[in-house]
């Protein structure tokens, strides 16, 4: 081998080492690869807030918040019955979403059928009593002439005032025990203390009601939003700001305008969840209360609970 390489001509010499010089230059300035950083996809805006660091105060505050009756929110129990047992529901006449007046029937329980039964014997005896002592009235009345007369003795006529008393005393308590089931028949219903939206039910017929209540109504002839800002991100809301709200699941088009009315003094744990299944449900928030634009509010009373992205103008 070493032989064969020896009779080599020069130029065969100087081409292969032309090349190798050639491999060494093109190794050594060649351009280097740098690895490539793919940014994560964005989440929505209130997700993205509790895992980014805080930034300027020049930037704008997103937050997720939820669509509520500025009004009065009741939440209607049932009557306590014997033992402090409710009775159990029997009829509801209302659904989530229903429009209700004030004194409006919502739901009867089982006791009901009961106390109407009850209600018709009193009124049975009542009458009974006041046929009897309307025709002893009319006796007395005549037996006191007749001992004014001598005719009858002045014992007997004694005797008779007596009785009389006694049927009046038990016509008088009949009534008093007709008022007494006529207030808790009233409250074998449920009336609606107010004018307004049916938001949440809790029970069904059938079912024994709980601490919840029955249901949840709540006054919607205007709305409001509540926005939970991140504890972060609190310090740059202020009452008067404007804020634009957007529907994050289409409940509603376009954007609509509000302003803080009132900044909790309370930081608490978050509600309303993202639809990110990364987000964190531990973050803290302090809840703000938005007055919407009541040119547009009108258009939003039938949607109370609806999730919406509240963007802070700086």
């Amino acid at each position: 081998m070493k032989e064969q390489l020896r009779r080599l001509p020069r130029k065969a010499w100087l081409t292969l080492g032309s090349a190798v010089v050639v491999v060494v230059l093109w190794t050594l300035l060649r351009p280097q690869s740098r690895p490539v950083v793919v940014a994560p996809a964005p989440r929505d805006p209130a997700t993205a807030r509790s895992q980014a660091p805080a930034t300027t105060g020049s930037d704008a505050v997103a937050a997720l918040g939820r669509l509520e009756p500025a009004g009065d929110v009741r939440t209607l129990a049932a009557p306590s019955g014997g033992m402090g047992v409710s009775p159990r529901l029997s009829d509801l006449y209302v659904r989530e979403g229903d429009q209700v007046r004030r004194g409006q029937v919502l739901a009867s329980f089982d006791n009901r059928p009961g106390l109407l039964a009850q209600r018709q014997l009193l009124l049975t005896r009542i009458t009974a009593l006041e046929t009897q002592l309307r025709i002893f009235e009319g006796q007395m009345r005549r037996y006191r002439g007749l001992t004014r007369s001598g005719a009858n003795p002045a014992g007997d006529l004694d005797d008779r005032e007596i009785q009389l008393s006694d049927k009046r005393a038990r016509l008088n308590e009949a009534r008093a025990e007709l008022n007494k089931l006529d207030t808790e028949l009233a409250l074998s219903q449920l009336r609606s203390p107010i004018d307004g939206l049916v938001l949440r039910v809790f029970v069904q017929p059938g079912e024994r009601p709980g601490s919840d209540g029955i249901l949840e109504v709540g006054a919607n002839q205007s709305m409001e939003a509540v926005a939970e800002v991140y504890e972060s991100d609190i310090s740059r809301v202020h009452l008067g700001q404007q804020v634009r709200l957007e529907s994050e699941s289409g409940g509603y088009k376009g954007t609509v305008l509000a302003r803080v009315i009132r900044i909790s003094p309370q930081v608490r744990q978050r509600q309303v969840l993202s639809t990110d299944p990364s987000a964190d449900a531990d973050a803290r928030i302090v809840e703000v209360r938005l007055a919407l634009d009541p040119a547009q509010s009108s258009r939003l009373r039938s949607l109370a609970g609806l999730k919406v992205i509240a963007r802070f103008e700086p």
